[in-house]
């Protein structure tokens, strides 16, 4: 099994399904949550958008401490989330594309403070960057669908999209 292609072929299939997210993206909604809980639209939206270049990370680093300056960069507009999000993914894909199947099997990190919080193999933690993209979308759509804004299709067509 070639792993790498499967991550490449996943990570632009997930850049794809997001960039339509993307194009839907409101004006003058920035801090609206549905909850006091929940992150702020953009904010969760920049999340998404740098999760993109998270294999360029995992690839390079032993890990990530959250304390150490990790300070994703402030967007504020769908044009600003759309080109982070280009950048970001050709960032991921450039360090997919230069790994090396060995690369995927040493040990990576994020921590807090020097404190190991969770633990992965590299390939487990480009998954799990994956698997956070989908969870962070769904949570997108929620989003849009209480601004009654169209909600695209992420593995099939959604509510909003045409039936064909």
């Amino acid at each position: 099994m070639d792993t790498l292609k499967n991550l490449k072929d996943e990570l632009s299939e997930e850049y794809n399904t997001t960039k339509k997210f993307l194009n839907n993206f409101p004006k003058n909604k920035n801090d609206y949550a549905p909850h006091t809980k929940s992150m702020k639209l953009m904010d969760l939206t920049t999340h998404i958008v740098d999760i993109f270049g998270w294999p360029q990370v995992i690839l390079n680093t032993e890990y990530l401490d959250f304390a150490d300056g990790y300070n994703p960069e402030k967007m504020g507009s769908k044009e600003d989330l759309l080109q982070q999000l280009e950048k970001q993914y050709k960032a991921g894909m450039k360090a997919l594309e230069n790994a090396k199947e060995a690369d995927l099997k040493l040990n990576w990190s994020i921590r807090m403070n020097g404190q190991k919080i969770m633990e992965w193999s590299k390939y487990g933690a480009i998954r799990h960057g994956l698997n956070q993209v989908t969870h962070h979308r769904a949570q997108l759509g929620v989003y849009y669908r209480l601004l009654n804004i169209p909600v695209p299709g992420s593995y099939g067509p959604s509510a909003d999209e045409p039936k064909g």
